[in-house]
């Protein structure tokens, strides 16, 4: 069964002016749609692949046949990524986040604006594209950073890093450029007025 386009949960101009509705309608019906269509190729008779789950795909990376190995890394990882990351980011959100997780925030990395310093360094530290993550790795908070479509479910084999994903932030940029141009600080700055601590939360 072929991989779907998921739809985003609220309209492109829902982030506004913290996302721009063009950006978001590239971003996700163009960037991301093509992520979908071209893992469907990359897998297209391979039943066994194709029965997977995006997040199973994306887990055993390593299982995958070499000879698509590369294609089904890059597009299944920018789909699971940017499938992750609309539902992080919601209309009217921002702030901080509050329970367990603020907690856990504070006891980590000392602050909440002490922890966004540290995220936003990983964000600016990665060459070229990639992405930021807030992971929790063995029930502790680690902010790290992947290059391209990579994701820590990959593993340290693949991605350099593990854990499960508690928030991501697009850094390529095509998430940012129309309205930032290559000013990737100040998208990172303007990024919390749209993360949604609630559905960050769940994550972890």
């Amino acid at each position: 069964m072929a991989y779907t386009l998921p739809a985003l949960p609220y309209p492109t101009d829902a982030l506004e002016p913290n996302i721009d509705k063009l950006t978001m309608e590239i971003h996700h019906g163009a960037h991301h749609k093509a992520y979908v269509d071209n893992l469907n190729k990359a897998i297209a008779g391979n039943a066994a692949l194709e029965a997977k789950s995006i997040d199973d795909l994306v887990r055993d990376i390593a299982s995958v046949p070499e000879n698509i190995r590369g294609p089904v890394r890059n597009n299944g990882g920018g789909h699971w990524n940017h499938s992750f990351f609309w539902k992080i980011l919601a209309p009217k959100a921002g702030g901080a986040p509050s329970g367990k997780l603020g907690d856990a925030i504070n006891s980590t990395f000392g602050s909440f604006d002490a922890f966004k310093e540290k995220f936003e360094a990983a964000g600016l530290g990665r060459f070229g594209s990639g992405w930021a993550w807030l992971v929790a790795n063995g029930g502790k908070l680690e902010i790290v950073s992947t290059a391209n479509q990579d994701n820590p479910l990959m593993g340290k084999a693949v991605a350099g890093c593990e854990g499960k994903p508690v928030l991501g932030v697009d850094v390529w940029e095509h998430a940012y450029y129309l309205k930032h141009q290559n000013k990737r600080a100040a998208y990172l700055k303007t990024i919390w007025n749209a993360i949604d601590w609630n559905a960050v939360a769940k994550n972890f």
